[in-house]
């Protein structure tokens, strides 16, 4: 036995309603187009170079691949992190999650967990105490989405770790990203 359609017979009417017309789609289609030609002309090595350094509110970086520099990447941003012996970077989060390998040196992280609640709004809230992860060459560290997190050089030599995040959180409208402390180098 099936399921009987009840359609309202204004519907078709109201469906068709001049209500104005304009050019999504097709719009659209051209757009790709012109994308597709630029996307050929992108970057599929990108030299050293070509990877230009920044002083920012979180020390100083090398971007390796960001969404501004014309590569054939288009969902992550990376970015080499320099920290000064007894130094530490900024303390900042962002929605997406982050990733980073230790290339040079040692020191540690200390991540401050956000707690949320989706009632009538999204109401967010941070741990007051930190948590601590050691880190050295070879490791690999995870942070999860909007957690504060701040990194320090423990070591007695420059540290150098890879930052790997997804610019897709941003793409979808979720572009949330906040310098909390700035470093202190």
């Amino acid at each position: 036995m099936g399921i009987e359609r009840i359609i309202d017979p204004k519907e078709s009417e109201r469906a068709h309603a001049d209500v104005g017309h304009v050019d999504f789609y097709s719009e659209a289609v051209r757009q790709s187009e012109r994308f597709r030609k630029e996307y050929d002309g992108y970057l599929n090595v990108v030299k050293s170079a070509q990877m230009p350094l920044e002083r920012s509110p979180d020390g100083l970086l090398k971007h390796i691949i960001h969404e501004r520099m014309n590569t054939k990447e288009m969902c992550l941003d990376i970015y080499m992190h320099f920290i000064p012996a007894g130094k530490r970077s900024g303390k900042h989060r962002h929605l997406s999650e982050e990733v980073f390998y230790v290339v040079e040196g040692s020191g540690y992280d200390l991540h401050w967990d956000v707690k949320f609640d989706c009632k009538d709004t999204i109401e967010f809230e941070w741990e007051t105490e930190p948590r601590k992860f050691e880190w050295t060459v070879g490791d690999f560290v995870y942070i999860p989405p909007y957690c504060a997190h701040q990194h320090f050089n423990s070591g007695k030599g420059e540290a150098r770790i890879v930052v790997m995040n997804s610019r897709i959180v941003k793409a979808m409208g979720f572009d949330w990203f906040e310098q909390l402390e700035n470093c202190d180098y």
